[in-house]
């Protein structure tokens, strides 16, 4: 534990305590007197869409007996800022996260408050294996999936203007995506509670088929779109064409190890947080068949690039969806949004963001990957 009279502050779930936890915390209280805020059960539940394996006071007396923490608190606040009032409080020398726990609103937060903010990479404790919360949940062998291009094609009241396809990518679950983030994460809430732990072993078509259909029983109003089944069961990258359909006329999918390494190498994800409630993406929509072909033939170029391993091409054409996508739908990008493209973009050759936008992440094509990133791992196979 660090002893120069400084003051270090994390905060987290910490559910399920690990060795990769315990890695964290330990480089945390390097950099000071180390006090861990600890989401409530109810905060947990309203972020990640299921409680906590342990309860917030186990939690809490876990966390109370590493070595390195002076304190551990539970989080009075609520939201995905629930720790402002401790750490207001405490007054920290140093704010800690990891990639993943690192958002644009820690930041400015911090920047505030006059606190230094920290991003530490995720790496295991020499000689041990990486290990994270996610891993350890057996329910989280179910993948997620990001859209890279195209996206709102798959939904009827667009593509009737111009038909065209949706690329997505599934991905390996190396962490737990925020809820209402634009990672599938409702539509994968429906195959674990179908399937449990993992899907079953079938035709993807089928199996995607069988997912829509129980995302969306009679009767819903806002029908999820099937990017979100095809993206979660087609292992590595899809392309489903649509035609004024809720179903795609056709779907064409790669695995191959060296385009699936590309896609790896190229893309990170920074993270916003999730989407706050009352986002409103359908409201000020200028629907055009312009703007549906304009998105069309930005995915069509999207899936050439990829084909391709052209990376100029592959984030020309992702920065034109997202373009076209914010042309159709305005909403999508909101303020904090374009504060975070910006700030990124001159390192980046494309960029949009995750799923319909207001929070999530922004997925960026890159030839390095950003400082204080997330890496993305693809998803090879169905077992």
């Amino acid at each position: 534990m660090a002893s120069s009279g400084k003051k270090s502050f994390v905060s987290g779930c910490f559910d399920l305590l690990h060795s990769g936890h315990v890695e964290f915390l330990q480089r945390a209280a390097q950099y000071g007197e180390l006090t861990v805020a600890l989401g409530s059960d109810q905060t947990v539940f309203s972020l990640k869409g299921r409680p906590p394996i342990n309860s917030e006071e186990e939690r809490r007396f876990m966390l109370a007996n590493v070595a390195c923490v002076q304190r551990a608190v539970i989080s009075r606040g609520s939201g995905y800022l629930d720790f402002e009032p401790e750490l207001r409080e405490v007054r920290p020398d140093f704010f800690i996260v990891n990639e993943d726990g690192n958002t644009p609103a820690k930041r400015r937060l911090c920047e505030a408050l006059g606190i230094e903010y920290v991003v530490l990479r995720r790496d295991p404790h020499p000689g041990l294996a990486t290990r994270s919360t996610t891993a350890l949940r057996t329910v989280q062998q179910m993948p997620y999936r990001i859209d890279l291009a195209g996206g709102w094609l798959d939904q009827p009241f667009v593509s009737r203007l111009h038909p065209g396809s949706v690329i997505t990518l599934s991905l390996e679950p190396t962490t737990e995506f925020n809820e209402r983030s634009g990672m599938a994460t409702s539509t994968r809430r429906t195959a674990i509670r179908l399937w449990g732990n993992k899907m079953p072993v079938d035709r993807y078509e089928k199996v995607a088929w069988m997912l829509f259909c129980c995302d969306n029983p009679p009767g819903k109003t806002e029908i999820s779109g099937a990017q979100d089944s095809i993206g979660l069961v087609f292992p590595g990258l899809a392309r489903s064409e649509y035609a004024g359909s809720y179903w795609p006329t056709q779907i064409e999918h790669r695995m191959d190890e060296e385009t699936l390494q590309f896609v790896e190498q190229h893309l990170c994800l920074m993270p916003l947080g999730p989407r706050e409630g009352g986002y409103a993406v359908l409201e000020n929509r200028a629907l055009t068949a312009a703007g549906a072909a304009a998105l069309a033939e930005a995915a069509a170029e999207c899936w050439a690039a990829l084909q391709r391993h052209d990376l100029a091409g592959f984030g020309r054409a992702v920065r034109s969806s997202f373009e076209a996508q914010i042309a159709l739908f305005p909403n999508m990008q909101t303020p904090a949004v374009r504060q975070v493209i910006d700030e990124y973009s001159p390192q980046a050759l494309g960029w949009k963001i995750s799923g319909a936008g207001g929070g999530g992440y922004i997925i960026f094509v890159v030839e390095e990957p950003l400082p204080d990133s997330m890496r993305i791992v693809a998803r090879r196979q169905l077992e």
